[in-house]
């Protein structure tokens, strides 16, 4: 079911399948920023990624000496939620442990993810508690589709990604199975400016670590408008969109990262994965601007 935020400026549609983000509207240019969801092309909107980030071995992994299925990116992005508060400029949803979720995942949580939306602002907010009564690992991140162009009179190759501080960008590759290779490609040279390029997907995703910077810009060399990610706090980050000429490209956040080719599949040995003690929380949050 959609849910709803708004201030004179902005509407935000959240889905509580997934507690995903699928709108959010510039209401004076009646503007949507959120990629569509066409199935044709990619479903989603803005999964969010728990409690793995990425691709495992064969789909699977070891965890206290037991073998467990998951699908790429984790089970919430599959699992309704709760929706727990509901205000004028908030929403905040609620996860739980069951049944279904034991069978992939050993561990018993409680997930919230909140949007707040201020002026021309929108948070997105991950908490997560272990209610085990011993420690959890776990990965999340976010996935978030940008319409690329915004305005029917520009083209996918006018968009840019700007970096804030000069990056020295060097790509982690994937293999066909989405899992890290061990090689890496350089994409930028001291530079700020990654321009958007569709053959830049054919090897899947840019996979980046180690940024200095903790917060990036879309724009575009024609259009009035921009989209400031704010990252504060994610290890990585993802830029991906389906390969060919899709008109979206995805700006992702991500605590946790695929699992490499090489690895021996106990899911203590995944890089990025997070270890929580009991009644503890961790949180993180990522921030769009509008400009």
């Amino acid at each position: 079911m959609l849910h709803y935020i708004e201030n004179e400026s902005y509407r935000v549609g959240v889905e509580s399948l997934g507690a995903e983000l699928q709108h959010f509207i510039k209401l004076d240019e009646n503007l949507e920023l959120i990629w569509g969801g066409d199935s044709s092309v990619w479903a989603g909107h803005a999964p969010n990624l728990f409690p793995i980030v990425g691709e495992l071995p064969q789909q699977q992994y070891t965890c206290q000496g037991k073998t467990y299925h998951m699908l790429r990116h984790g089970f919430a992005r599959r699992k309704e939620f709760k929706l727990v508060e509901e205000g004028k400029n908030k929403l905040v949803f609620e996860l739980q442990h069951d049944e279904q979720t034991l069978e992939q995942y050993p561990f018993k949580f409680n997930l919230f993810i909140a949007y707040t939306l201020e002026g021309n602002r929108l948070a997105t907010v991950y908490q997560v508690t272990n209610t085990d009564d011993h420690a959890m690992l776990f990965s999340i991140g976010g996935h978030p589709g940008f319409n690329v162009p915004l305005y029917p009179n520009e083209q996918y190759n006018d968009y840019y990604i700007e970096f804030e501080k000069a990056e020295t960008l060097n790509r982690y590759l994937l293999d066909n199975a989405g899992l890290q290779t061990g090689e890496t490609e350089i994409m930028l040279t001291d530079n700020t400016i990654l321009p958007l390029r569709h053959e830049y997907f054919d090897k899947d995703a840019i996979v980046l670590k180690d940024l200095h910077s903790q917060k990036v810009r879309l724009a575009s060399k024609t259009g009035p408008r921009s989209i400031e990610v704010n990252f504060e706090g994610f290890p990585y980050l993802g830029i991906w969109t389906k390969p060919g000429d899709a008109p979206f490209v995805c700006i992702e956040p991500w605590c946790g990262i695929a699992s490499r080719a090489s690895d021996t599949g106990e899911l203590e040995e995944k890089e990025g994965m997070i270890k929580l003690a009991p009644s503890q929380i961790f949180e993180r949050s990522y921030i769009f601007t509008v400009n």
